[in-house]
């Protein structure tokens, strides 16, 4: 298994964020070709650290690499793309991470 993590920072209107990572964003992405399960973080984000928290955790589930790699390569994953930098303009403002998963 495969997983995509995006990590957003706080947004300027949580409010607004919310409604359109809700109404917009999430149907979007559940078009990608080859994804197996799509969660969100639910509620407070903490860390043991401390510090700056992030506002919310999107974790998508594909096959493998090669699979998320081809998804976002498609009509759908560019859509996805393009609506997630309406988001989170701002670089600064979204961590993402692809890795590969093996059970322990």
């Amino acid at each position: 298994m495969a997983r995509m993590v995006v990590i957003y920072g706080k947004p300027g209107d949580p409010d607004a964020f919310d409604e359109h990572y809700v109404n917009v964003h999430v149907p979007l992405a559940k078009k990608l070709p080859g994804l197996r399960a799509y969660e969100v973080s639910r509620g407070p984000i903490l860390t043991p650290a401390g510090g700056p928290t992030p506002y919310l955790i999107g974790t998508l589930h594909f096959d493998d690499l090669a699979a998320i790699r081809a998804a976002f390569a498609t009509p759908e994953g560019q859509a996805c793309a393009a609506d997630r930098r309406i988001l989170a303009p701002d670089g600064a403002d979204v961590q993402m991470y692809l890795f590969d998963t093996t059970e322990v």
